[in-house]
């Protein structure tokens, strides 16, 4: 199972400030997740009745293509922000530190709580990321003349499967640490490396 990180009289005063701070579920931010989470599907939903017409025998290479792309940009770029979130910052910052760094915080100290997090809790952060993004697609889709759009089809199609990447990001995070109840075709995406693998996301816990 996950080797927990020892910490030091800092980093266990913080923790036990993140656990404090979950204990009581968190109001607003609740309601902002659910918001998100609501949003980013019907946007998501909306953009793909849009890109239906778009998507023929002749361009499934270049819809190949673009989602192995957005795939490898959302690998790095979540990447990073793991990193900045359990490098930067302190989980008594105003806002920030609360709802945003403390669960990264808190992760470290007991990596499975992600798996007792719901769906909205364990993926409103990330859905509230791609909303911006699904909104200006589909603004494109609707106000854009058909030529433009399929001239820039690649580039949106790219864009759009990066937001999806992006809002699963979590949920694959998630994944990563669930040893029992799996659906089938998860464990086969980990097996074949396509998505994180819950034997190589172990030594991200493990101490050096």
């Amino acid at each position: 199972m996950e080797a927990v990180i020892e910490s030091s009289g800092e980093n266990k005063c913080e923790c036990e400030y993140c656990v404090t701070f979950a204990v009581g579920s968190r109001g607003w931010k609740r309601i902002q997740e659910i918001f998100c989470v609501s949003v980013s599907i019907i946007l998501i939903t909306m953009n793909v009745l849009y890109m239906a017409p778009y998507l023929r025998w002749e361009t499934s290479p270049t819809v190949a293509a673009m989602a192995m792309a957005s795939m490898l940009t959302a690998d790095f770029f979540s990447g990073l922000v793991h990193w900045g979130a359990d490098t930067w910052g302190s989980v008594e910052l105003p806002v920030i530190g609360k709802h945003y760094l403390r669960p990264f915080r808190e992760h470290h100290i007991d990596p499975t709580s992600i798996t007792r997090h719901d769906f909205i809790e364990t993926n409103g952060d990330n859905f509230m990321m791609t909303i911006p993004f699904l909104a200006y697609l589909l603004y494109g889709f609707v106000t854009l003349p058909p030529q433009h759009l399929s001239k820039t089809f690649p580039f949106r199609c790219y864009l759009f499967a990066l937001t999806f990447m992006i809002a699963l990001t979590n949920q694959i995070h998630k994944w990563s640490h669930t040893y029992f109840g799996l659906p089938k075709f998860v464990v086969f995406l980990q097996s074949w490396h396509v998505i994180l693998p819950r034997t190589h996301h172990r030594y991200h816990h493990n101490l050096p």
